[in-house]
């Protein structure tokens, strides 16, 4: 098992935006996992989905989501991997047979992804982790 953490969309937002309700459990699980030495993995998807979040609904202001994207780039204990063709087929046919979930691609993509790195915690909010068999972090 890996000792690294994986950040979802939802875990950024919570980790990023003092309003977010569960802020204060994601600066927990965050500086918990840096007293570990544990790295911080995403994706460029959900860079992306993060970006189109912080934009709206959040509303943060551009210069202030440039500078947290940034902040997030620099970083030399987060590594973003970007997915390739590979996982998102992948991915994309995990979202297509489980049509009874409410998986989103990147979803999907996250699930292949920390499977194939053997991660089981996500700093996350979003209950999807669970269904596909993953410790979500962040709950109400």
């Amino acid at each position: 098992m890996s000792s690294n953490l994986f950040a979802d969309t939802s875990g950024w937002s919570c980790l990023l935006v003092e309003a977010e309700p569960q802020h204060a459990q994601a600066i927990q699980c965050f500086a918990r996992a840096r007293q570990q030495g544990q790295s911080i993995i995403t994706t460029n998807y959900i860079i992306a989905e993060l970006v189109a979040l912080l934009h709206r609904p959040l509303r943060v202001p551009r210069s202030k989501l440039f500078q947290i994207v940034d902040t997030i780039k620099a970083a030399p204990y987060v590594q973003i991997i970007h997915l390739d063709e590979t996982t998102d087929a992948t991915a994309w046919e995990l979202c297509k047979n489980r049509s009874d979930k409410a998986w989103s691609l990147v979803d999907c993509t996250s699930f292949v992804l920390m499977q194939q790195l053997g991660l089981q915690e996500a700093l996350t909010t979003d209950q999807h982790f669970e269904q596909a068999g993953f410790l979500r972090l962040l709950k109400p």
